[in-house]
C-alpha cells in the first residue's frame, strides 16, 4: 500500500512524504488489515491533513484478489472518515491524464511528471508510493485549496467520486500556468 502527502499553497504544491507499507502474504488478512488502519491512523495524527484522496478500485479477474483490496480500501476510507477527513475518489485514468495528461500513461512516466511537478531529484523505489503521490497531486490539480495537507493511500475504498476532467494539454496548461517552462 501506497502513500503520499503534499503540502499545497495556492498554485504551489511539495512533497512531504511518501512510502509504501509492505504487508507480508503469510500474514493473516486480519492482521493486515489492522496494520493498514494503524498505518493510516498514524499518518493523520503525524500530518494533520485536511483531505484525503484515494484511487478508485480497478476490477480484475480474480474475485478473491477483488474481496481482498476490497476490504483494505474499506479500512482506509473508515479510518480517514473517522478522523473527520473529506475522502475523494479518482479513477486511475483520471489520475494520469490530470498529472500527465494522457489518462494511458505508463507509471514511469506519471513518475517522470511528478519529478518535474515537486522538483524532484531521486529516483523511485516503489511504484505504489509515486502511485500514490499522484493522487495527491491530482486532487491539488481539481481542488486547488490553499494551505492544506492533502493525504493519499493507495489501497483504493471505494467512496466518492468527483473531479471534472481535464482534458488535453491546452486545459492542463490553461490550468496549471506554474507548471509550463518555455526554452
Amino acid at each position: 500500500m501506497g502513500y503520499g502527502l503534499v503540502l499545497c499553497s495556492g498554485n504551489d504544491i511539495s512533497l512531504i512524504a511518501m512510502g509504501v507499507l509492505k504487508l507480508s502474504a503469510r500474514s493473516d488478512a486480519y492482521e493486515r488489515l489492522r496494520l493498514i488502519h494503524k498505518k493510516v491512523k498514524e499518518l493523520i495524527g503525524e500530518y494533520h491533513p485536511h483531505e484525503f484522496a484515494i484511487e478508485a478500485p480497478f476490477f480484475g479477474k480474480n474475485v478473491q484478489s477483488m474481496l481482498k483490496l476490497g476490504r483494505a480500501q474499506g479500512v482506509a476510507i473508515a479510518t480517514a472518515m473517522h478522523a473527520g477527513l473529506t475522502v475523494t475518489e479518482y479513477s486511475p485514468r483520471k489520475v494520469k491524464q490530470s498529472v500527465t495528461g494522457n489518462g494511458n500513461s505508463g507509471k514511469e512516466q506519471v513518475w517522470k511528471m511528478l519529478q518535474t511537478i515537486l522538483h524532484l531529484g531521486e529516483e523511485i523505489k516503489e511504484y505504489d508510493a509515486s502511485d500514490a503521490l499522484a493522487v495527491a497531486v491530482c486532487h491539488h490539480f481539481q481542488h486547488r485549496s490553499p494551505d492544506k495537507i492533502h493525504s493519499t493511500d493507495k489501497s483504493r475504498p471505494a467512496g466518492r467520486s468527483s473531479g471534472k476532467k481535464t482534458g488535453n494539454w491546452e486545459t492542463f496548461i490553461r490550468q496549471n500556468p506554474g507548471k509550463v517552462r518555455t526554452r
